[in-house]
Order: structure tokens, then C-alpha cells, then sequence
């Protein structure tokens, strides 16, 4: 296994995406957690009731801490699905299943440096956010770390980002094609998911089921501000959104897996 692991490594860190990937990542946390830290600390006095913002100290920091998070976690999402689809893509999945010949020690090394690599763009995406993030709450006489529940979410993020890896692979073993999986699974996860939860919350029924969706559970994760005054429809609670969450990546990562180790590779 551990060989299998150095190997999806050495796959991953001998191209030129890891580190174009952590630039990304480093630069969307930075100025995301720049500019809400300005939105999250301005004088609302002028804003309509139904449009403020409400939240505690501590959920203010944990919003600009990870106001960047919805897109990294888009860039390991493409980052799981590539890890998988290129193999399809330039045929070395024969080559990968020949070196080692236990599909499941395969799929699991999979799964193992999947998680890594995004906790590993979890702490980079911390270092632009809270480096930036914590300045400009400093600047704005906010507090940078009002509580411990900060220290939580900060840890969190990192296991967000891992989460959504497994679930890009799942995705890229669901759906062979490269190019479709990826504009398929960042489609979902960045356009439909969301406004399929937006829409359910227009029924009563529909905020129960909306607080189960993938992007809901990662904000309950991070327990950021929420808005208008009603506090934004229903919420788990940070570990009711990461069970959710480990739900999706385990069952997409596991139904990929499964169907990778008993299928026909040539």
C-alpha cells in the first residue's frame, strides 16, 4: 500500500498542475477573505433589514477565513476527477493496474493521497485567507480570533477540501469521458446544487431537505454568517454537515472504487 501511495504522489507533484492548482487556491483565499472581511465589518445602519448580515464575532471570522473556500474546494473537486480521468484519458490505467496488480490497493492509494492532497491545499488556502483575512478584521477593530470554535473551523476547512477530492473521483470513475467529468461535476457543484437548494427553500418541506445537499453541509461545516434576519433557513450543525459531507465522498468514492476494481481495463 505505502508503495501504491508513493505512487499516486509522484503522479500528482511531477506535473505542473500541483503547484499552478496551489497558486490558485492561495490567491481565491486571499482575496476572497480580503473582501469579506470589508463586507463582513461595514456599517450596516443603511442596509435593508432583509439584506444583514447576522452573526456572532466568531462566525464573522469564520466567514472571512473561508470565503474562499467555495471555490477551492471546486479546484480539488477537478483536481479528484483529473486524478482518475487522466488515467482513462492517456491510457495508463493498464500500466497502473499491471505495476500493481490488487485493484483495491490501487483504489485505496487513490483515496489516501486524494485526502492529503486536499488537506495539503487546505492549509494553503489558510495561509492567504487568515494571513489576509486577519488583517483586514485587525484593521476594522474586529476581533481575528473571538473564540475556539475559529480553531475548529479552520481545521475543518482542511478536511472540506479533502472530502471534495474523493468526490471528484467518484465522479471522474462515474463518467470515463475527461473533459465531460469535469464540466459535468463543476457544473453541478457550482451552478445546479446550489440553486436547486436555493429553490427549495421556497417550500417547508424543501429547507429540511436543502440543509442535506453537498455545498449546505460544507457551510455548516465552517458555521459562517448567515444571511437576513430569519438567519438564512435551516442549518445542521458543523458535525451534522461533516457527516453529510463524508456521506457523499465515501458513497461516490466507494461506488466509483467498486466498479473500477471488478470493470474490464485494456
Amino acid at each position: 500500500m505505502l508503495g501504491a501511495i508513493r505512487s499516486e504522489f509522484r503522479k500528482y507533484f511531477t506535473t505542473r498542475m500541483w503547484w499552478g492548482m496551489a497558486i490558485a487556491v492561495f490567491l481565491v483565499s486571499a482575496l476572497f477573505a480580503g473582501l469579506f472581511g470589508f463586507l463582513m465589518t461595514m456599517d450596516q445602519s443603511g442596509v435593508p433589514p432583509e439584506q444583514q448580515m447576522a452573526g456572532s464575532p466568531e462566525q464573522v471570522a469564520n466567514s472571512v477565513y473561508t470565503a474562499g473556500l467555495s471555490v477551492a474546494y471546486l479546484l480539488t473537486l477537478a483536481v479528484g476527477v483529473m486524478q482518475i480521468g487522466s488515467e482513462y484519458r492517456h491510457k495508463t490505467i493498464t500500466s497502473t493496474f499491471l505495476g500493481v496488480p490488487r485493484r483495491a490497493t490501487v483504489m485505496g492509494a487513490k483515496v489516501i493521497s486524494l485526502l492529503a492532497i486536499g488537506a495539503m491545499y487546505g492549509v494553503i488556502s489558510l495561509l492567504g485567507s487568515v494571513g489576509v483575512g486577519a488583517l483586514v478584521l485587525s484593521a476594522r477593530g474586529a476581533e481575528v480570533f473571538p473564540a475556539a470554535g475559529v480553531a475548529r473551523t479552520l481545521a475543518l476547512s482542511l478536511l472540506v477540501l479533502g472530502l471534495w477530492a474523493l468526490i471528484g473521483l467518484g465522479a471522474g470513475i462515474l463518467i470515463p469521458n475527461q473533459v465531460a467529468a469535469l464540466l459535468i461535476a463543476i457544473g453541478v457543484a457550482w451552478i445546479v446544487e446550489p440553486l436547486a437548494g436555493v429553490a427549495l427553500t421556497f417550500w417547508d418541506w424543501g429547507q429540511d431537505v436543502a440543509q442535506f445537499l453537498p455545498s449546505a453541509a460544507t457551510q455548516a461545516m465552517v458555521s459562517g454568517v448567515t444571511g437576513g434576519p430569519n438567519g438564512g433557513g435551516t442549518q445542521l450543525e458543523w458535525w451534522g454537515g461533516a457527516l453529510v459531507l463524508i456521506g457523499y465522498a465515501a458513497l461516490l468514492a466507494g461506488i466509483g472504487s467498486w466498479r473500477t476494481v471488478r470493470a474490464d481495463i485494456s
